[in-house]
C-alpha cells in the first residue's frame, strides 16, 4: 500500500527538519491533499512551470522542491499569475508540492556539504555554527584558475558561466563554500581564513569590498557560480536518501535546467548561446 502524502511528508521532515531553517524561510508542506497515496516523488531545484508540467507528465504524486513557492507573500493564487499557475496545474493533476530549503542546508547531507564532497574536499566543516555552508582543504593544492576550471566541469552548464575575482595562478589549498546566495558569509572568520569562496548571486558592493579589503588585510579570492546549479547538485543525494526510506516509491530527478537565464553578450556583441 502506497504511502499518503502526509507520511511522505513526514519521511521529509525528518530527513530535513523544519527546525532548521531560518526564520525567514517557509520550507514545508505547501499543496496538495495530505490523504492522497504517493507512487512516485519527483525532485526539482525550482517550482517552475517547465519543472511542474514535467512532474506532471512523470506521473509524480509530490513535487519535492529546493526553493519554497510561497517564500514571500502573494495576494492571489489566479491562474493567470505565475505562482497560481503551479498551484492549479498541481491540484489539477493531483501532484503535491513540498520545499525542503534552509532545513535541507544545515544537514550533514545538504546542499553545500554535497558541493563540498563533490569538490572532495577533506575535514569539511560548517562555516556557521547553525551548519550553514562548508570550509575545508582540498586533497592536493591547485590554482585559483585550474579550480574555477574543475567547478565548471563539476556543475551544469548555464549562460552566465562562471566569474572569478582574483589571480589565475593565485595558489588555493583551502576552500569555503555555500551554495546559493552566500554574501552574507563574507565576513565570517572561517571564509577570510580560506583561500577561496565559492557561492552565487555575489553583488556588485559585497563582492568589491570584499576584493579590496583582502588586499589591504587578506582575505580569498571569490567564485561565483549560478544558484540553480550550486544546489542542483544536492538532488541526486536527496533522491537516494528518499528511496532508502521509502523503498516502495519511485524517485526521479529534474535535469532542467532552471537557471534563470538564457544568454550572455560577450564582447564585440558575440552572442554566447542559450543553454535550455
Amino acid at each position: 500500500m502506497s504511502p499518503t502524502v502526509a507520511e511522505v511528508n513526514s519521511v521529509i521532515e525528518e530527513l530535513w527538519p523544519l527546525s532548521g531553517a531560518e526564520g525567514w524561510d517557509a520550507p514545508g508542506f505547501l499543496a496538495g491533499d495530505p490523504s492522497a497515496p504517493v507512487t512516485s516523488i519527483h525532485l526539482a531545484v525550482d517550482a517552475v512551470l517547465d519543472t511542474v508540467d514535467e512532474a506532471i507528465e512523470l506521473g509524480a504524486s509530490l513535487l519535492l522542491v529546493h526553493h519554497p513557492l510561497l517564500l514571500r507573500g502573494v495576494t492571489t493564487v489566479a491562474g493567470s499569475t505565475y505562482k497560481g499557475a503551479v498551484i492549479s496545474r498541481l491540484i489539477k493533476a493531483d501532484c503535491a508540492l513540498v520545499a525542503a530549503h534552509t532545513n535541507a542546508d544545515v544537514v550533514d547531507e545538504g546542499t553545500s556539504a554535497v558541493f563540498a564532497s563533490a569538490l572532495g574536499l577533506d575535514g569539511a566543516l560548517p562555516i556557521t555554527a547553525n551548519g550553514i555552508g562548508r570550509v575545508g582543504t582540498l586533497p592536493a593544492a591547485t590554482t585559483l584558475g585550474e579550480l574555477a576550471a574543475r567547478i565548471g566541469e563539476l556543475l551544469p552548464a548555464t549562460a552566465g558561466g562562471i566569474r572569478v575575482s582574483g589571480e589565475f595562478d593565485a595558489p588555493i589549498s583551502t576552500v569555503a563554500l555555500c551554495g546559493g546566495a552566500g554574501d552574507s558569509l563574507l565576513s565570517e572568520p572561517a571564509v577570510l581564513a580560506a583561500d577561496v569562496y565559492v557561492t552565487s548571486d555575489l553583488r556588485h558592493h559585497p563582492a568589491s569590498e570584499a576584493r579590496e579589503n583582502a588586499r589591504v588585510a587578506g582575505g580569498p579570492a571569490l567564485i561565483d557560480v549560478s544558484h540553480w546549479a550550486s544546489e542542483w547538485l544536492w538532488l541526486d543525494a536527496a533522491a537516494a536518501q528518499l528511496r532508502n526510506a521509502l523503498p516502495d516509491v519511485a524517485v526521479t530527478v529534474s535535469d532542467l535546467r532552471t537557471d534563470p537565464w538564457d544568454f550572455v553578450v560577450v564582447q564585440n556583441n558575440r552572442v554566447e548561446k542559450v543553454w535550455r
